[in-house]
């Protein structure tokens, strides 16, 4: 009987346990609360943490994230309002402030991101319809490139940036202030929504690179023809001016050859003047000294008889 009487306990105490149990959550920092009861809720969300009580068994609870989520949206294809197709990948972050709208609306964060992919991909195809791709590349309208107008190709100065009005900035401000509007009636807080990757359409982006391409080349030809110019301007002051050295070079070892000659004759005029017998000896010197210039083998002269130069030839014994 006594043993009947505890195993009766037992079960009691067991059955009280199991459903004080299940009366007793608890919330923690990170999240908030909703409890339904038959799919309906029941009561205020539970924002706070901490250990909280509800009916056993037939309320539920329902726990939303109140941290700051990402998204993060898939590369597509759009075109831009001066008809370039382009992919372009956008990430935002976004975060719940009223679970009770959320959840009657959207009930888990999987549906919530369906409806992001929706909202946000709308605004942004709408945003890049309605401007060219400078404006959606460009990061600020004030932004002023280095000039360099030594690059010159089909009569435009290359490095000049195309004048913008709003830049990517200001587009992304747009596609934020229109898709938070929509995102608010499922309690949900836009915080902020950025251009990830901007790239050319798969089909058009082999064609861009190859105009890319031939226009560098272009700029290298250029390059390479005005460096050919300038080496011939080098080239051809260096000829101008070795050619002047050396004339100058060559005036001046005139002018030293002539002096030093004067200066010679000085001298020699100076050493044979002295008497008469010195004069001679000076003629006689001389003319032996122009003998050896004329004078070759098998040479042929026709001096008259009173030639200064035959007076001693015809001295010379036989």
């Amino acid at each position: 009987m006594n043993s009947a009487k505890t195993f009766v306990i037992l079960v009691l105490a067991g059955i009280a346990a199991f459903i004080l149990m299940g009366s007793f959550y608890t919330v923690s920092e990170i999240e908030q609360v909703i409890i339904t009861q038959f799919g309906k809720p029941v009561g205020a969300p539970r924002t706070t943490a901490g250990l909280k009580l509800k009916v056993p068994f037939i309320q539920v609870v329902n726990r939303i994230d109140k941290r700051i989520l990402e998204w993060d949206g898939t590369p597509s294809d759009m075109p831009t309002k001066d008809k370039l197709y382009i992919s372009v990948d956008i990430f935002a972050r976004w975060r719940i402030t009223d679970p009770m709208q959320y959840f009657l609306r959207l009930r888990d964060e999987r549906t919530a991101k369906s409806r992001l992919d929706d909202i946000l991909g709308s605004e942004t195809r709408n945003a890049v319809a309605k401007h060219e791709l400078i404006e959606i590349v460009r990061t600020t309208k004030d932004r002023v490139p280095l000039q360099d107008t030594t690059l010159v190709d089909l009569n435009k100065v290359v490095g000049t940036l195309v004048p913008i009005h709003k830049g990517r900035q200001l587009v992304e401000k747009e596609i934020f202030a229109a898709a938070a509007q929509k995102v608010r009636v499922f309690g949900i807080e836009l915080l902020d929504i950025r251009f990830k990757r901007i790239n050319y359409n798969e089909s058009v982006r082999p064609k861009i690179y190859d105009r890319m391409v031939s226009e560098r080349r272009q700029i290298a030809e250029r390059f390479r023809s005005e460096g050919n110019g300038e080496a011939a301007r080098i080239l051809g002051n260096r000829e101008r001016d070795l050619n002047k050295i050396q004339s100058e070079a060559y005036r001046r070892v005139e002018e030293i050859r002539g002096e030093a000659d004067a200066k010679a004759t000085e001298i020699y005029a100076q050493a044979y003047n002295q008497s008469r017998e010195a004069v001679e000896f000076y003629e006689f010197t001389r003319t032996m000294e122009a003998y050896k210039s004329v004078i070759a083998t098998n040479t042929t002269l026709i001096l008259s008889t009173d030639s200064d130069l035959f007076k001693f030839l015809k001295g010379i014994a036989p």
